[in-house]
């Protein structure tokens, strides 16, 4: 049997919403072309590699035949395909231009001038109907038509899964409208690595601010088997944020000061081959979110960004591709964007 939980609610002014995994928005560029991104924050550290993808390229595809080329391709969501690595490029306008000769379509990809900013990828996204694109290879969900003058409910059901995988979300929604639905639609797969979702308005997650502190502050928590020694020698008191027993560590360093104390616990941790974990914590939006996450009993926070609301809520299910789908009425009105997880794993 199901049971049903409200989680909190969303605001979108703009009437673009967006799905991603909320783990990710460090490499949300917002109106700014993706290669203004440090290659760092994808975790590439080679420079011939960092200047690769740097220097990516963007493909609209044209054509008589171009949208029947570009879903049959099959290689990205959406009607362009996004982030292809400069050394990629040649590879895959010679594989495209004989998917295109094999299936007799009249189509050919042309390079973008300039990158499209992920903000515009879901503004763009949103205006075709809705459904998914890339943000540098991470499939994310932008639907259009969200009523802009009001908060929306984002609800839950959770059930037992059996099998020894226990209670877990089936599906969380956000409620657009109230009707009755008489179609639904898929909107594509939103990728999860970070085991969280985001549901949020298009413009404010251009001013999202994923790892810069807010107010120059930031925290450092450390747990595990060796906790109680590294809070021996460096006399550190239980963190006290709720839910979150047994950590230690500080809150409301400076970040200067919170980095020197959370590389002082990671030399310690390596010298002494101690098993522990060491986070820092900078007061940025994330943190937020992610400190409401901690301390809800379902797992989901929200924070105001301008005039709209975002809520990040953990999947249950740890990381994967989960399907999101619209639910319609009889005049494809919006009544419901799902994202679900049953029967995914």
């Amino acid at each position: 049997m199901e049971k049903m939980f409200e989680l909190g609610a969303v605001s979108c002014p703009s009437g673009t919403l967006v799905l991603i995994d909320g783990g990710y928005l460090g490499l949300w560029s917002g109106d700014r072309s993706p290669a203004d991104i440090d290659p760092a924050s994808l975790g590439i550290e080679d420079p011939a590699v960092a200047a690769d993808v740097t220097g990516a390229i963007d493909f609209v595809v044209t054509g008589p035949h171009a949208s029947d080329a570009v879903r049959s391709f099959d290689r990205q969501p959406g009607s362009r395909l996004h982030d292809i690595p400069a050394s990629k490029a040649a590879e895959l306008e010679a594989a495209f231009e004989e998917h295109c000769r094999a299936g007799g379509l009249d189509a050919r990809l042309e390079a973008l001038p300039v990158r499209e900013a992920h903000a515009h990828r879901a503004r763009r996204t949103a205006e075709e109907g809705g459904g998914g694109f890339g943000v540098f290879g991470v499939p994310v969900v932008a639907v259009g038509g969200v009523p802009r003058d009001r908060q929306l409910p984002v609800l839950a059901t959770r059930a037992d899964h059996g099998d020894g995988v226990g209670e877990r979300w089936s599906e969380i929604s956000i409620r657009m409208n109230e009707g009755q639905v008489v179609s639904s639609v898929s909107l594509g797969d939103i990728g999860v690595d970070w085991a969280r979702v985001l549901f949020g308005d298009v413009d404010a997650l251009s001013v999202w601010q994923h790892d810069e502190p807010i107010d120059g502050l930031a925290d450092v928590a450390f747990w595990g088997a060796a906790a109680d020694a590294a809070a021996a020698a460096f006399d550190a008191p239980e963190l006290g944020e709720p839910g979150e027993d047994g950590v230690r560590g500080w809150t409301g360093l400076p970040v200067s000061e919170a980095m020197d104390r959370a590389h002082a616990l990671l030399r310690w941790k390596d010298e002494t081959g101690r098993r522990m974990a060491v986070d820092f914590r900078p007061h940025s939006h994330h943190w937020q979110i992610m400190r409401q996450v901690r301390a809800s009993h379902v797992e989901a926070g929200s924070v105001e960004l301008g005039d709209a609301r975002v809520l990040c809520a953990m999947t249950s299910w740890g990381d994967g591709f989960f399907p999101v789908i619209a639910d319609l009425d009889s005049s494809g009105g919006l009544l419901a964007v799902r994202v679900c997880f049953s029967d995914v794993h």
